[in-house]
Order: C-alpha cells, then structure tokens, then sequence
C-alpha cells in the first residue's frame, strides 16, 4: 500500500467540510504548506497555522463557511503516484467557468492555473478545488 499524503490533506479537508468542523489537523509537508497557502489565497480556507510541539510538525487548517455551507464544494486529486497527470500550458483551460481552481506544481513552484498560464508554464496538476 503506498500512501500519497496529498491525497490524505485533500480527504482530511473534505472530510472535515462534510462534518462541517472549524478545523482539520494533518501532518505537514513543504508540498501540504504550499497547498493550503493558494487555498488560503484563494480564499477556500479561513487559514492555517502550524504546530511544532510533537515530534513531527503539523498542520491545523481552518475551515471557512458562508451561513454554515462550506466554500469547498469538490477538492479532488488529479495526478496520482500511480497516475501522474502533467499539462502543457496551453492545455491548462479553465475550468467550470473559471470558478474551479486547479493548484499545479510547476518548476517555478506550486502556484494556481492562472498563475501558470500568466506566466506560460505548465506542470503537473496536484489537484482541483471548487
């Protein structure tokens, strides 16, 4: 069984919407950091803070809703370890009429596909939030 810890930020997060909880904790990564900080950007989580106080660092993110529905409606993984998925730039379209935000690991690091396509590089794609 191999584990992809992306995957497991991204079932904590939806898992924790669903349960309609204020906060998820995860174990932290630079990759888990870079995720949370578009996703904070881009405005799907009220925030995030990290904890050093047990051996292993952590991440506890806060979740955000709007009279008690969450913002996150979908946050799925695209590129799997099994599966990589990676775009050229000019196959980075929008998606759901621009409201879905894709979070893309590029080799100027991790940045939204907008991000991406401003700056004409394409990657592989970590993962879509709507």
């Amino acid at each position: 069984m191999h584990s992809d810890p992306i995957a497991d930020l991204l079932t904590r997060i939806r898992n924790g919407v669903l349960a309609k909880l204020p906060t998820v904790d995860c174990p932290q990564s630079k990759l888990k950091l870079e995720i949370v900080k578009i996703l904070q950007a881009e405005g799907f989580i009220k925030g995030y803070e990290t904890s050093t106080e047990s051996k292993f660092p952590n991440l506890r993110i806060h979740l955000r809703y709007d009279n008690r529905k969450p913002l996150i409606r979908s946050i799925k993984r695209v590129s799997k370890p099994g599966l990589r998925v990676y775009k050229p730039v000019d196959e980075l379209t929008a998606r759901r009429s621009g409201l879905a935000t894709r979070i893309i690991s590029t080799s100027q690091g991790v940045m939204t596909d907008r991000e991406a396509r401003k700056r004409h590089i394409g990657g592989e794609i970590l993962c879509e939030v709507w």
